[in-house]
């Protein structure tokens, strides 16, 4: 196992340069650059080219690369254009709030998708099982920024539940710790939900057609045919081998849950990593999107071995680095 996973993180290497590389050349593929963003008429001709030479913006976009490179490789992502910031700080700041939200979803959805797709897969053709069919399939079709609006709109706006947007009240800023953290569940409620639901659509989808293909094996029918209970044969016999492609998804899920936080962190103005990527998009704050892009590369590739590491966990009989 330990080989593996230094093979694993070795592997990365290549990976993220190649990422790094694509994602460069993308974002400057849009026309102009953000000196273009300075609209003020006081501001001479001379006086941009001077901003453009200041931020690298002058040289070619393969120089540019090299350099951001050369400076990432010594730790340094560079300065934010408007804040002046690092980057690093910048990301060290807002990724705490988007991490609560995507580890809070991913336990919940994880936590409610075995028993719902075991049940459905029991309960096959059964009332539940297509009620469960046709929730999975609207969920899965459901746009999250939409779901998002709708659920604003109904708990927020017309019911005054939960508050709409941001992640505390400012004036309990002083407040104990534990009414703080309550004040800060109380806001994370709708993006939190919103989130929660379109995972749980997909993933449970696949939880119950793992389930399916496990109970068809030979050694169910064997356990069943010597008289084993039936929940003795869902829970001990079944359940662990159907639980394989579940956490294959729930690693997978992970890059799915960071394209959806930079919407749903928008829409309910969520401080995260994903509002800030937003930002610097709509702003061309090329290192702060190259930051972003790079931390979320690493996250989801670390999720993918995370994944891989727990197919062992639940199946002895998987071993890596083995032949």
């Amino acid at each position: 196992m330990r080989k593996f996973v230094i093979r694993r993180l070795l592997q990365l290497i290549p990976l993220l340069i190649g990422i790094s590389l694509i994602s460069f050349f993308v974002i400057h593929l849009a026309p102009g650059d953000p000196t273009n963003l300075f609209v003020d008429p006081s501001v001479q001709p001379e006086e941009l080219a001077r901003i453009r030479a200041n931020f690298g913006l002058d040289k070619p976009v393969i120089v540019q690369y090299f350099y951001w490179l050369k400076n990432v490789l010594r730790g340094d992502f560079g300065t934010s254009y408007f804040t002046g910031k690092p980057v690093v700080l910048e990301i060290a700041e807002r990724l705490p709030a988007t991490l609560l939200l995507m580890v809070s979803s991913m336990l919940i959805t994880l936590i409610i998708t075995i028993p719902l797709g075991v049940y459905s897969a029991v309960k096959k053709g059964k009332f539940f099982d297509q009620f469960f069919t046709v929730f999975s399939f609207a969920g899965m079709a459901i746009p999250s920024f939409w779901l998002g609006l709708m659920l604003m709109l109904l708990f927020a706006v017309q019911l005054h539940w939960f508050p709409a947007v941001g992640m505390f009240s400012y004036q309990l800023k002083d407040a104990v710790w534990y009414i703080k953290a309550l004040d800060v569940m109380h806001h994370m409620f709708l993006p939190l939900l919103t989130m929660t639901i379109l995972s749980l659509a997909g993933m449970s989808r696949y939880q119950r057609a793992a389930m399916l293909e496990v109970l068809k094996e030979e050694y169910i029918k064997t356990a069943r045919a010597k008289g084993l209970p039936e929940k003795v044969v869902i829970f001990k016999h079944a359940l662990r081998n159907a639980l394989i492609p579940t956490v294959t998804i729930l690693g997978l899920s992970l890059s799915g849950l960071f394209s959806g936080a930079f919407i749903i962190e928008t829409i309910f103005a969520w401080p995260g990593m994903g509002r800030l990527g937003v930002q610097a998009i709509f702003s061309r704050n090329y290192p702060l999107i190259m930051g972003v892009v790079m931390l979320s590369a690493v996250l989801i590739a670390l999720g993918n071995l995370l994944a891989d590491i727990g197919y062992a966990l639940v199946d002895p009989r998987i071993r890596y680095g083995k032949k």
